[in-house]
C-alpha cells in the first residue's frame, strides 16, 4: 500500500484501485465529499460526538485527502485541528468512501495517507472515535480509560488514537476541544 503523502496538488494512483488518484482536497471536492458523507452516514451523523470536534471548526487542509475517480470523488478523509487538556493533536475524521469501492483498501489507504502527512508536518497524535477492528491494524490504539474527556457521549472503546511521534499521547489529558 503506497503510504507517502501526496505533494500538494499531486494525483497519486493508489494501490487500491487502479484507476483512482488519491489527491489532497482542494475546494472544489468540498460539496461532493459532503455528499457522499450524507449517503454513507446518513443523518444520524449529525448526533454523534466526532460533529461536536467539527463544528465551527477548520479542516487541516494539507492533511485532508480525496479519492477521485476521473474527476468523481468516490472517497475521501479529513483531520482536524484540536486541543487535549491544552496540548495541539489531531482528530481524524470523517472517512467516507463510495460504497461500490468499499473492502479494497481505499479507506485504509486514504487514513494512511492522512497520518504520514501528518508526521511529515510535525504532529505528535492523531485521535479518532471509530472501530478498533478496522483501525487497529493501521496503527491505532485504544486510548487509556480516563485520560481524555470528548465533548459528548462515546463509548470508551471506540476513542483511539495513533501517536506519530512515540510517547506523544503521554501528554494529552483532559478535555479535547476544537481547534
Amino acid at each position: 500500500m503506497n503510504t507517502r503523502p501526496a505533494p500538494a496538488g499531486s494525483a497519486v494512483p493508489t494501490d487500491a484501485h487502479p484507476s483512482v488518484r488519491i489527491v489532497v482536497e482542494a475546494p472544489e471536492h468540498g460539496a461532493a465529499f459532503d455528499a457522499l458523507v450524507d449517503r454513507v452516514f446518513g443523518p444520524g451523523r449529525f448526533a454523534k460526538v466526532s460533529q461536536r470536534i467539527r463544528e465551527d471548526n477548520q479542516a487541516l487542509a494539507d492533511l485532508c485527502f480525496m479519492a477521485l475517480d476521473g474527476a468523481q470523488v468516490v472517497g475521501g478523509v479529513r483531520v482536524w485541528p484540536i486541543h487535549v487538556g491544552g496540548q495541539p493533536a489531531t482528530f481524524l475524521g470523517p472517512v467516507a468512501v463510495s460504497p461500490d469501492l468499499r473492502s479494497q483498501g481505499l479507506g485504509a489507504e486514504l487514513i494512511l495517507r492522512a497520518c504520514a502527512a501528518a508526521t511529515a508536518a510535525g504532529h505528535g497524535v492523531v485521535l479518532l472515535v471509530g472501530d478498533r477492528s478496522f483501525f487497529e491494524p493501521l496503527g491505532f490504539a485504544e486510548v487509556p480509560r480516563g485520560q481524555l474527556t470528548l465533548p459528548g457521549t462515546a463509548d470508551p472503546a471506540r476513542i483511539l488514537w495513533r501517536e506519530l511521534t512515540p510517547g506523544a499521547g503521554a501528554a494529552l489529558r483532559g478535555p479535547v476541544i476544537p481547534g
